[in-house]
């Protein structure tokens, strides 16, 4: 059986890969239904999962919603520049940029920017109030550059 070592917290195992390649397909899957898919005791299965959780390797299990369900036609990525002598406050608004209910991720970033927002908005007034009333008019941005997303691809999932 091969070994995958991720960071210092937990070393992996092809059983562990096995069970997070599972639960990135079916989230909601039992733990007997787990179990049986893996060949293993519900018991070891139990371990494995209460392990993978209490490592931090698994953080958590959520739903993946239709933003358009929600009346949010359209998706962003706002990459934001902030001024150079607000670099002491970027913890502050990274936070403030996660706490934008349209925000669906922050990204703290290297390169020419400093973050990208992925957010989602039900029209084009709605971005540009996101835009312009609430993330450019704060003091700590430099300019800001929106790309609206046509498509994307579904999350990437564990090979090993």
């Amino acid at each position: 059986m091969a070994i995958h070592a991720i960071s210092e917290r937990r070393v992996l195992d092809e059983l562990d890969l096995a069970m997070i390649r599972e639960l990135e397909r079916d989230g909601r899957m039992s733990n007997s239904q787990l179990a049986a898919k893996l060949g293993i005791a519900d018991s070891t299965c139990h371990k494995r999962m209460r392990a993978l959780i209490d490592s931090g390797t698994i953080t958590g299990f959520h739903a993946e919603v239709d933003p358009d369900a929600l009346g949010l036609q359209i998706e962003v990525l706002i990459m934001i520049r902030i001024h150079g002598q607000a670099r002491g406050s970027l913890r502050k608004f990274q936070t403030f940029l996660e706490q934008l209910p349209e925000s669906k991720h922050v990204y703290f970033i290297s390169g020419d920017r400093d973050f990208i927002v992925h957010a989602a908005v039900r029209d084009s007034g709605a971005l540009r109030s996101l835009v312009s009333d609430q993330i450019s008019t704060r003091e700590e941005v430099a300019a800001t550059n929106t790309s609206i997303i046509f498509d994307h691809s579904p999350q990437r999932r564990v090979k090993g």
